[in-house]
């Protein structure tokens, strides 16, 4: 990062994507039978940016949202964490886009979400109306693979964004791959393995990997995806496998494996985000792998241990002690809620 960071910046990192109205289900059971729900926001990109800037980087969200009261609510939220809204364009003719969706994790087949999001002001994102000089001016410009399947304009917008040219910052990629949001089923995993491979550092989990390019294992999706400097395989329970090279020229992978926390687990819903953010912020700082990796797994665990998508880190140099722990130290961890208080004995065990 210290090429990057030598640049003249506006920001740390600028996150592009759509954002939209959540409605949390008031108690577990399918959306038919839930009496009410509670309003929040959802968003992969806006997500990491509010994680990043409630870690005290300067985060920016860049996107589009309709001129109406769910839109004022979104913008209104996402700047409540820190995260800088200038960017962010209002459409009068398109809305915001909103979703329902059930208590249970996504993994299981119980999990239901309803998208209203057809047409939204976010889909209507192309290289013609963003501002290029916000996206272009960050050490980071992350993005994912949500945006590709919004629209013909929003993927035209990330193949732009992902070429080469001079001054790029260093782009990040969640893979983020669902099936549900492509038109065509078979398009999405080809147009996102394209994707992944322009970028500089990528996220991807191991059992989206399978399903959508039918790679199994770490090894093999770093054969399918040589090209990033970084790679990061989310296995899990089984951590993160990271595959690195340094900037000298140097084409060889040092590998880094990273054993996951064991979390007390209240809803299962924005990890991802929240490990793409710690391991960002801890790549900002230039911290080693080993522990960029574990700052990426100690934010899900923040997440993972709320109801919502969103919450507060543990503060840094909590984070950093927890971090620094040796190999032993750290597979004992349990972690469950109220762990990031920090000095607080409340959440934290040891097994």
């Amino acid at each position: 990062m210290s090429g990057s960071a030598a640049r003249t910046t506006t920001a740390d990192v600028v996150c592009l994507g759509e954002s939209m109205v959540t409605f949390l289900p008031s108690q577990p059971g399918r959306l038919a039978d839930v009496p009410s729900f509670v309003r929040g926001i959802g968003g992969a990109e806006s997500n990491v940016a509010c994680a990043l800037a409630a870690a005290g980087h300067r985060a920016k969200w860049v996107g589009r949202a309709g001129a109406d009261g769910f839109g004022d609510h979104l913008v209104d939220t996402i700047a409540g964490y820190g995260v800088d809204t200038s960017a962010v364009r209002r459409d009068p003719d398109r809305p915001t886009g909103i979703y329902f969706r059930t208590a249970t994790d996504r993994a299981t087949d119980t999990h239901e979400v309803a998208y209203y999001r057809a047409g939204s002001a976010a889909s209507a994102m192309s290289p013609h109306n963003v501002p290029y000089e916000d996206l272009l001016s960050a050490r980071v410009l992350h993005l994912s693979g949500i945006t590709a399947a919004l629209s013909a304009d929003c993927l035209a917008l990330l193949h732009d964004l992902t070429a080469p040219r001079d001054g790029r910052p260093l782009v990040s990629f969640d893979v983020n791959h669902r099936p549900g949001l492509w038109h065509d089923a078979e398009e999405g995993p080809e147009v996102l393995l394209a994707l992944a491979r322009r970028c500089d550092l990528v996220f991807v989990g191991e059992d989206e990997a399978e399903e959508a390019w039918g790679v199994h294992g770490a090894e093999a999706i770093r054969a399918a995806l040589p090209e990033p400097d970084v790679l990061v395989v989310k296995r899990g329970a089984d951590g993160a496998t990271v595959f690195s090279r340094t900037g000298d020229g140097v084409r060889q992978d040092t590998v880094t494996t990273v054993p996951s926390l064991r979390v007390d687990v209240v809803a299962a819903v924005g990890a991802g985000d929240a490990f793409a953010a710690g391991f960002l912020s801890a790549t900002l700082r230039e911290l080693p792998v080993r522990d960029r990796a574990r700052h990426g797994h100690l934010m899900a665990a923040a997440v993972l241990t709320v109801p919502g998508d969103l919450t507060g880190p543990p503060p840094r140099a909590y984070a950093d002690r927890l971090a620094a722990l040796d190999d032993a130290a750290w597979g004992t961890l349990r972690l469950g809620p109220g762990w990031t208080a920090a000095g607080a004995n409340e959440g934290v065990r040891t097994t």
